[in-house]
This record gives structure tokens, C-alpha cells and sequence, in this order.
């Protein structure tokens, strides 16, 4: 199963807010950081922000940030609202179902079990865990994502 750059792109927005906490960043920061387009980034902002994930301010000096609790963003939660579909295969779709294997085949039941534990798995976890902090956090992830820390004005 492969997930759409648009969910791959969210997960990144969302991690890269909480790791900065308290403060606006911006969708140009965000981009600079992991190599993307602004222009996908802004879709994807939006988004988020209908969600009720973030909250954004407009105007100079306005940017973004978290509008939950990163322990109250679930990442299965965020993943069905970023993907269109999860139809693993055609079958799946009751639009498009010409596979000659129908409706004889047991794979369709296979691979829905196993999209039933992907997500699953993905329910197990919420955002601070994918920040590295704690015990039971993927291993690694928050020192594998390079963020610069933001510039601060020395005073004269």
C-alpha cells in the first residue's frame, strides 16, 4: 500500500508543528525544509485547517500551528481524511469492478484484512509520538527529519 504525497505531505506539515511548539511558522519554512513546492504545501494546509488540525493566521506575520493537542491527533485519523480512497485494488471500487476473478476470489477478503490492520496500526499511534520524545516513539524519526532552528534577532 503506498500513500498519496498529499498524506505524505500532511504527516510532514503536522510533525514539523509540532515539533515547534508556541510559535507561527509558514508554509515557505515548511517547504524550504523538506524540499516540496509551496504550492502543493498551500493544498495541503488548507486542508488541514478544515480538518480542524491547525489553526492559521493570515497577514504579515501570520503562519500556522497546531489547534489540538499533538496527544489528541491520531495518525489513522489523519491519514483517512488525506486519502481519497483506500481501494488497495480494483475490486474495491464498486464502480470499477471488471477483475474475470469475481466473485469467486478470495483475495479481495485478504487484502482487506490487511488494509483493516494498516490502519489499525496507524490508530495506535498520535502525533507526539511521531515527534521521537518518548519511549514509545518510532525509533530515530525526530533525529532523521533535519529542521533549522528558527533565527532569533540578537538584541544590539
Amino acid at each position: 500500500m503506498q500513500l498519496t504525497r498529499f498524506t505524505d505531505f500532511s504527516l510532514r506539515v503536522l510533525v514539523y508543528l509540532a515539533m515547534h511548539p508556541g510559535r507561527l511558522c509558514t508554509i515557505a519554512e515548511i517547504a524550504r525544509c523538506h524540499q516540496i513546492s509551496e504550492h502543493h504545501l498551500t493544498k495541503v494546509v488548507r486542508h488541514l485547517a478544515a480538518a480542524g488540525y491547525i489553526g492559521t493566521v493570515r497577514g504579515k506575520g501570520g503562519g500556522m500551528a497546531l489547534a489540538r493537542d499533538p496527544t489528541l491527533v491520531n495518525i489513522g485519523e489523519v491519514v483517512r481524511d488525506c486519502e481519497e480512497n483506500m481501494d488497495i485494488v480494483e475490486c474495491f471500487n464498486s464502480q470499477r469492478r471488471s477483475c474475470p476473478l469475481l466473485p469467486g476470489c478470495t483475495l479481495k477478503s485478504v487484502l482487506a484484512q490487511a488494509r483493516k490492520n494498516f490502519l489499525s496500526t496507524l490508530d495506535a499511534y498520535n502525533l507526539q509520538q511521531m515527534l521521537g520524545r518518548g519511549n514509545d516513539a518510532p525509533s530515530g524519526l525526530a533525529q532523521s527529519i533535519r529542521i533549522p532552528s528558527p533565527r532569533v534577532p540578537s538584541s544590539v
